[in-house]
């Protein structure tokens, strides 16, 4: 079982996090359009999976912006923003902040994806939301990249999982 810190205190995970050189696990989230949307959709690109607990929270609403900004410039790839907030609340964030190059998505729905990526928080107090994590599937399908944030308070390394696009 995995574990992150929210505010210095450990938090576990339900589940293991998902593992480079793993196929990645197709899941089913829901659009701002409240439609249906699978992994499966994206075969053949890249595909940067930026995960949080909640958008109306700082550090959630960073990682959406500067994804966005990433995503513009990046070829064949496709940013997706996933957490457990309602599609209204996706399609408001991005209409407000003009979010164009990201999927918003929401788990609120289904239980395949928290599941099969290892990333619900089991305790503490955001217990059935998701951690933070950057997850980078490669247009073969595997996971190319992964990080689970230590500290839910901070940013994922953007460097980093932009990289693991470019190789």
């Amino acid at each position: 079982m995995a574990t992150t810190n929210f505010k210095g205190q450990p938090v576990k995970l339900i589940g293991e996090f998902i593992q480079v050189g793993k196929v990645a696990p197709d899941f089913e989230l829901v659009k701002t359009d409240l439609s249906s949307f699978s992994l499966k959709d994206l075969n053949g690109k890249n595909v940067i999976l930026n995960i949080f607990p909640r958008l109306d929270t700082s550090v959630c609403a960073t990682s959406v912006r500067k994804f966005n900004k990433m995503g513009a410039g990046l070829k064949d790839t496709v940013v997706l923003a996933i957490s457990k907030d309602l599609p209204f609340a996706h399609a408001r964030f991005c209409t407000t902040e003009g979010i164009e190059n990201v999927i918003p998505l929401s788990d609120f729905r289904f239980s395949d994806f928290d599941e099969s990526y290892g990333l619900r928080m089991a305790d503490g107090p955001l217990a059935g939301l998701l951690a933070r994590a950057v997850v980078v599937i490669g247009k073969d399908g595997k996971v190319a990249y992964t990080e689970l944030v230590p500290e839910i308070t901070q940013e994922p390394d953007y460097d980093k999982a932009l990289a693991a696009v470019k190789e």
